[in-house]
């Protein structure tokens, strides 16, 4: 009676009741990974244990034995599932802020997406659940109730919380022996097979094998009539990237990554390092297959886990590899480096910075590595291309190993290809090294801006990557070559014109007066030497940004100024002939007037930019298809 008095009542925050709701009425492929998550979540309270009590007075007398038990009750109605650590344990807060909340904001973005999958009848994406910090909540795909009974390090009150996952938990004193957590799972229909020493065993051995502390399954055993318990070690409790690298298998290194990745697929690559001398440490990352979800998030969570002797220090610090490099997940355990070291201290401790130097240097000869085999390498940078553009205005250091690295789509053929490759293709007396930034590649495969540059067999690259117009501005120059955009009004200088100076002067009186037309809405009108087949383009003058450029900028929350481009007309254009032909200040004033703006308009269509009017755009166009129909 008294501990029914004593429980209190919360509500589920928003996120966390849709995510219960859609993990209880969905169907997932891989159920099985509850128990994966559970794992891990007492792994981490062990290692945070662990680690107080090595670096906090006040915690140096707590005892530590550290060790996952695991154990069910197969007869029982319904059938139960329990999984027990010695560590640090939940207070009554704790268990509110950890159980009752989910605070990355990145999760919002998961559950949208989860939701939308369901909508759509998609299988939801299990691996996603570890990855966003929610895997706790994976239970209730295979528990219709869920009881979690904890005792936090160097506290005497023991604390319950118990939820269904329908809306609401409770949360009441308890008792328990020993600092820890203990979660109890109430098997439904879906999750009664796991109630199963086989069940829960090879679950184990695919996906936590390596976690560095014992787990030890509980079962009974029938012989000879007799019912005993028994009590098993089901992991090899070891740290890996400690272990000599010719121990080891790939199905070892592929064990560990799925435990510390919390996915199915094996990696896409893998590199194990010991580093002795005046420094000794020891680092495993591994390259996914796929990319994070929340790769592009600013709050993503870190890939790597730092160590010093083995023993947890942080999985939390975006300092341990450059952000550009946020995709590799992965160990590095230092020998050298003072257990109580604080983040501030980590930021700024020059042994960590020259770890970090060394690992992106030995991940960026891994990924030269890869080049040999073309297959290999495209999966990569298809997935990770952009954050290695990233490090190309990041990382100034290695931008020359980067700039080898970078693949782009082109003109010639419809693959990808490097900087060295194109430069290969050049023509003999080119200079420069030609690209185009806008918004999907096919659109620019067939922008007017590229149709002399086509006519004329000048390889240019597609650059469709938003970043692209950001970063390979700054870079200047592969080896001799100037990278050039066509983009902008002055690279068309390099072409062989076919328009003779003579025909351009003659439509100067034409240019004259569609810029008064137009007005401010452009910087210029001129003549073109790089159209042979379309009337029109814009593009920017030499120091402003290009339409990509002003699509970034907004994108980074910067308020950009006016676009202004300079329009360019194809003097050889029909269109061009006719508008020539038409008399001063006449009746016609207001045909020229509708095809100046829609020889601006169309022209910003096709490049990607918005017109200021669409309204104004259509009845321009009708009145000029009116004019044209018979």
């Amino acid at each position: 009676m008294e501990r029914k008095q004593a429980m209190a009542k919360h509500r589920f925050k928003t996120e966390v009741s849709q995510l219960l709701d859609l993990i209880i009425h969905s169907l997932y492929s891989h159920q099985e990974i509850f128990l994966r998550e559970l794992v891990s979540n007492a792994s981490d309270a062990l290692d945070k244990l662990r680690y107080l009590t090595l670096t906090d007075e006040d915690f140096k007398g707590v005892p530590f034995t550290p060790r996952v038990d695991i154990s069910f009750d197969s007869e029982s109605n319904p059938k139960t599932l329990t999984v027990a650590d010695s560590g640090i344990g939940m207070s009554a807060d704790e268990l509110r802020d950890n159980l009752g909340t989910i605070a990355r904001s990145g999760t919002r973005r998961f559950l949208d997406a989860m939701q939308k999958d369901a909508k759509e009848g998609a299988p939801g994406d299990a691996n996603l659940i570890g990855q966003f910090g929610v895997g706790f909540y994976s239970s209730f795909m295979v528990a219709d109730r869920v009881e979690v009974l904890s005792l936090r390090a160097g506290e005497e009150q023991a604390q319950r919380w118990v939820s269904s996952g329908r809306g609401s938990y409770e949360i009441a004193p308890a008792e328990r022996t020993g600092a820890g957590t203990t979660v109890t799972l109430q098997l439904n229909e879906a999750g009664a097979e796991f109630a199963s020493r086989w069940q829960i065993e090879s679950l184990v051995k695919k996906y936590s094998n390596h976690i560095p502390y014992p787990i030890h399954l509980h079962y009974t055993e029938t012989k000879d009539n007799k019912t005993e318990p028994r009590s098993e070690q089901i992991n090899a409790a070891s740290a890996l990237w400690k272990r000599p690298k010719s121990e080891l298998s790939d199905s070892d290194y592929f064990e560990f990554y799925r435990s510390l990745s919390h996915e199915d697929e094996d990696p896409l690559h893998y590199v194990h390092t010991h580093a002795e001398g005046t420094r000794e440490y020891t680092t495993l990352f591994f390259v996914p297959k796929k990319a994070p979800p929340d790769l592009y998030y600013a709050d993503y969570r870190p890939g790597v886990k730092l160590y010093v002797k083995r023993v947890f220090i942080t999985d939390d610090d975006k300092e341990l590899l450059p952000t550009w490099l946020r995709f590799v997940r992965g160990v590095i355990d230092s020998e050298d480096l003072p257990l109580n070291v604080s983040r501030e201290l980590l930021q700024k401790n020059r042994l960590l910075t020259s770890i970090r130097t060394a690992s992106v240097k030995k991940l960026l000869s891994e990924f030269e590595g890869l080049t040999n085999n073309p297959e290999l390498y495209t999966s990569f940078v298809t997935e990770f291309g952009r954050p290695l553009k990233e490090g190309l205005y990041q990382d100034f250091a290695n931008r020359e190993t980067l700039l080898e690295l970078v693949r782009f789509r082109t003109t010639a053929h419809d693959g990808l290809t490097s900087l060295k490759e194109y430069v290969g293709r050049m023509q003999s007396e080119q200079k420069a090294v030609y690209y185009i930034t806008g918004e999907r590649g096919a659109n620019l495969r067939h922008s007017p801006l590229l149709e002399m540059y086509r006519k004329q067999d000048l390889e240019v690259l597609l650059m469709d990557d938003e970043i692209d117009a950001f970063v390979i501005p700054t870079i200047g120059k592969y080896q001799e070559h100037e990278l050039k955009s066509v983009n902008r009004s002055d690279t068309a200088d390099d072409l062989k014109t076919d328009v003779s100076q003579e025909r351009a002067r003659k439509i100067e009186p034409l240019l004259k007066r569609i810029k008064e037309v137009l007005g401010d809405q452009v910087k210029e009108v001129k003549a073109s030497a790089r159209l042979s087949d379309s009337p029109s383009c814009i593009v920017a003058d030499e120091n402003d940004p290009t339409v990509s450029m002003q699509h970034v900028l907004r994108a980074l929350g910067q308020e950009a100024d006016q676009f202004r481009p300079v329009l360019e007309i194809n003097p050889e254009h029909p269109i061009v002939a006719k508008l020539e032909a038409l008399p001063e200040n006449g009746a016609e004033d207001g045909l020229l007037e509708d095809a100046s703006r829609l020889l601006l308009e169309q022209a910003l269509l096709i490049e990607g930019a918005q017109i200021a009017d669409p309204v104004a755009f259509a009845a321009r166009l009708n009145r000029s298809l009116e004019r044209a129909l018979p």
